[in-house]
C-alpha cells in the first residue's frame, strides 16, 4: 500500500491524497477530547492533545499509525483554536500530510472545544 500525498503543505496536511494497493481502510468515528473515565479537560491544548490520543488508539487496535491516515477532519468549536489546533496537529503528525478539511462548527457538547475524524488506509 502506498500513500501519495498531492501538493504537501508545511502544516501537516495536502491537497489531496492518491491511496493504492490498499488491502484495508479504517474510518475513524468523531474522537473527543473525553478520557475513557468521562474526564474532559478544561483548555483547548490537552483537549487537541486528548482527541488525538483517542484517534492514535483507533490507529493502533487496526495495527496503524499515522502514516497511515489519508484523511482528517477536525471540527472546531470557535476560530480562534486554528493556530493551536494547527501547531499539534503538526506535532503528532510530523512530515505526514494527509487530506485535512478544517470545519468551525458547533460541538454536540459544550464541553468539547473540537472532535477529530479520519480515514485510513493500508
Amino acid at each position: 500500500m502506498q500513500i501519495t500525498t498531492i501538493d504537501p503543505q508545511q502544516r501537516s496536511y495536502g491537497q489531496g491524497v492518491v491511496v493504492t494497493d490498499a488491502a484495508r481502510l479504517v474510518f475513524i468515528s468523531g474522537q473527543v477530547p473525553e478520557d475513557t473515565d468521562g474526564h474532559v479537560p478544561d483548555d483547548f491544548d490537552s483537549q487537541c492533545r486528548l482527541a488525538w490520543r483517542n484517534v492514535l488508539t483507533v490507529l493502533e487496535a487496526a495495527d496503524m499509525t499515522v502514516r497511515d491516515l489519508a484523511k482528517v477532519t477536525v471540527f472546531l468549536s470557535d476560530r480562534r483554536y486554528r493556530e493551536a489546533n494547527a501547531q499539534i496537529r503538526h506535532e503528532i503528525l510530523g512530515d505526514h500530510s494527509p487530506a485535512l478539511t478544517v470545519i468551525i462548527t458547533g460541538i454536540y457538547d459544550g464541553a468539547w472545544l473540537l472532535e477529530i475524524e479520519a480515514v485510513a488506509a493500508a
